[in-house]
């Protein structure tokens, strides 16, 4: 059996543990496109927070993450389908301290205990359902590891605002 029935059932069972996170605290959720997007939608169906995305780019350099600052200000979790390698959320975290977020999370379904140091490092918390000892491929911890691409991701963002 696997944790994870699809992605947003992880954003939903990563709800409870980021409640308890927040204790109260205003926060902006800021899935990485696209596969942050359907388990930010799982989580704000149980804890309802405005959601901005953050874009990434594949450079020469690595993964790159842009984020607006004007939107992202107080308390930003950043959220993905799961860490493997952790270079997306490496460079989400790079990206909004450089734009100035004051309180920047992680929170993802899975990450595996060998990338989880060096992340609490560049995170102020980082909340995970699973840590597993070794890395797998993320796909292995989902019934339905249901990707999307970005189009799609915008347009449930679009319909869950509306």
């Amino acid at each position: 059996m696997k944790e994870f029935a699809d992605l947003a059932d992880g954003g939903r069972q990563l709800a409870v543990a980021l409640t308890a996170r927040l204790d109260g605290v205003d926060a902006l959720l800021a899935p990485i496109l696209p596969n942050g997007v359907p388990v930010a939608l799982g989580i704000t169906a149980e804890l309802p927070l405005p959601v901005v995305p953050l874009a990434t780019t594949r450079t020469d350099e690595g993964v790159r993450v842009s984020a607006s600052p004007e939107h992202l200000t107080g308390t930003v979790v950043v959220v993905d389908d799961g860490v493997e390698t952790g270079t997306a959320a490496r460079a989400a975290a790079q990206a909004l301290r450089e734009a100035g977020v004051d309180r920047v999370l992680l929170a993802v379904p899975v990450c595996p205990r060998e990338a989880l140091a060096d992340l609490a490092l560049r995170y102020d918390d980082v909340i995970a359902v699973t840590t597993p000892l070794v890395r797998r491929s993320l796909t292995w911890h989902y019934e339905d590891f249901d990707t999307i691409d970005e189009a799609e991701a915008l347009r449930r963002l679009g319909d869950h605002s509306s």
